[in-house]
């Protein structure tokens, strides 16, 4: 039976795969795994809900992955959490977009977790952008009471449960290449990757290519472990033709997915995701994953 109780991470990323992590859930292979590897992780979303006892989660985006390692090594508390909230949430109540725009020159100095956390929750539409300089240059989202009680106890909970998990499982948190967490997969382990949507709009910590896909896929080949790989099928205006010309070999199955994400209104749309794997993929466990469509919204 899947468990139905999805959680959401404290960090929002643009394309979060939470409304289909049953989905997925329902079709990995875990039985003789002895580890999750999620080269991609984003938000965490996937293998926070999935992951089992041993897991790697990389990024190249080093502010993600510098967060949860605090709270891995019990620097970041959500006793903390909730005090840096509620203390700057105050102040940009009285001072609106001036202390928004505050914090954000601040992280880009100082790059402490707690102000990437505090932008991520209050900037633009939940986006994570960076310059050329690998400057966080999202605008304030200007919504009233952003870090009002309710909102700040959410997010607290969700830091609480990332403690839990943490101190139950060995888990590992990187910076670093694709190629390099996948050469770190274990010969029995499950690997999920997420990687940014080749011939998508997107706006990820660095550019993703061709050249990128290509390497992507004959690292997962060469590590001989079962994978499962998410990427855009269609939408309704064109399709990804670097399914088959790059992935022709894996099974593919597909979910409609809509995404209320991105700085312009062009880029939220319905679109079908694939996810495609190397190994037979089992029919649908669960009804409710299998129709209609799903929504995300960046609260």
């Amino acid at each position: 039976m899947l468990n139905d109780r999805i959680f959401v991470p404290p960090i929002k990323i643009q394309g979060i795969k939470t409304k289909i992590v049953p989905i997925i859930k329902a079709n990995v292979k875990l039985a003789a795994a002895e580890m999750w590897v999620e080269p991609f992780m984003g938000s965490g979303v996937v293998g926070f809900n999935i992951a089992r006892k041993k897991a790697i989660f990389a990024d190249t985006n080093p502010h993600i992955i510098e967060f949860y390692n605090q709270i891995k090594y019990r620097k970041i508390t959500s006793y903390l959490v909730k005090a840096f909230l509620e203390k700057e949430g105050d102040e940009l109540e009285k001072k609106d977009e001036k202390h928004y725009y505050y914090i954000r020159d601040r992280f880009n100095e100082f790059h402490d977790p707690l102000d990437f956390l505090f932008l991520n929750r209050s900037c633009f539409n939940g986006m994570v952008r960076f310059n050329k300089n690998n400057d966080f240059n999202v605008p304030y989202g200007h919504k009233p009471l952003r870090f009002a009680k309710a909102y700040v106890t959410k997010i607290v909970n969700q830091v609480r449960h990332i403690e839990i998990l943490l101190q139950n499982n060995d888990w590992q948190f990187y910076c670093q290449p694709f190629e390099k967490t996948i050469a770190m997969a274990p010969a029995f382990s499950f690997i999920y990757c997420d990687p940014p949507y080749i011939g998508r709009h997107v706006d990820y910590y660095d550019s993703w290519s061709l050249d990128n896909e290509l390497s992507l896929r004959d690292t997962l080949i060469c590590s001989k472990a079962k994978f499962m790989l998410s990427t855009w099928d269609h939408n309704e205006y064109r399709s990804n033709v670097y399914i088959d010309e790059i992935w022709g070999f894996c099974n593919k199955i597909t979910k409609e997915h809509y995404y209320h994400v991105g700085a312009k209104e062009r880029n939220r749309n319905s679109i079908v995701e694939a996810l495609l794997t190397n190994y037979e993929i089992d029919k649908i466990r669960d009804k409710e994953t299998a129709s209609g469509q799903l929504s995300i919204c960046f609260a």
